[in-house]
């Protein structure tokens, strides 16, 4: 099922405002309102264009650009620490609610790597790349090493408390990806991948908090 696409004013960047009468360098050259700018595909500056010329674009074209790129590789590291925070859940939990929360998480985000995966492929990018140097603080939500350290030491209510507190801010962090690339980038599966990931993620927060 098809989504609708986010709106223009999300993913494109004004840089002249209409108001300015006084200044008309920053005019798009056709008169035609204000110029913006559109991020480039992998490997490709940016460009300039008038608002008719970038709506008519962003309506036909969905060409990936380099923040849907980014995003995938990154969600890629972010799930995947998720899926190591669960996979600690059944040795180490006490609550039966979270175990089957654990589960859930896991079913859900070990296909969106594989859907990640194979958008990559299919667009001829790598997994490595801009993720591949980021620290795990480099990205919003991620667990320090040292945290994870505490939560695979920890037993019972212990653990239990401190992967919720772990995984809630995981989670937010995932969320903030996913709006920003909404925002930023043009590819129609990654909004949809996005889309999904803020309504599941969010759900899951709230039943994290009543757990607490």
């Amino acid at each position: 099922m098809f989504r609708s696409r986010a709106p223009l004013a999300t993913a494109l960047l004004v840089i002249a405002l209409a108001g300015c009468d006084a200044d008309t360098g920053n005019r798009s050259a056709d008169g035609g309102g204000p110029s913006v700018i559109v991020p480039g595909a992998p490997g490709e500056e940016n460009r300039t264009l008038s608002a008719g010329e970038a709506a008519a674009q962003r309506a036909d074209d969905d060409t990936p650009n380099s923040a849907d790129v980014s995003y995938a590789r990154m969600m890629i590291q972010h799930h995947t620490q998720a899926l190591e925070m669960t996979g600690l859940v059944p040795d180490r939990a006490r609550s039966g609610d979270l175990k089957r929360l654990a589960l859930r998480i896991s079913a859900a985000q070990g296909p969106e790597i594989e859907a990640m995966r194979g958008w990559l492929k299919t667009h001829g990018e790598t997994e490595a790349g801009d993720a591949g140097g980021h620290q795990h603080t480099g990205m919003p939500g991620m667990a320090t090493e040292a945290r994870l350290k505490e939560l695979r030491a920890a037993r019972g209510a212990d653990f239990d408390a401190l992967f919720l507190t772990l995984m809630i801010t995981h989670h937010e962090g995932a969320i903030t990806m996913a709006t920003d690339v909404k925002a930023q980038g043009n590819n129609l599966l990654i909004e949809e991948m996005a889309d999904d990931v803020v309504a599941q993620q969010t759900s899951e927060i709230t039943r994290m908090r009543a757990m607490r």
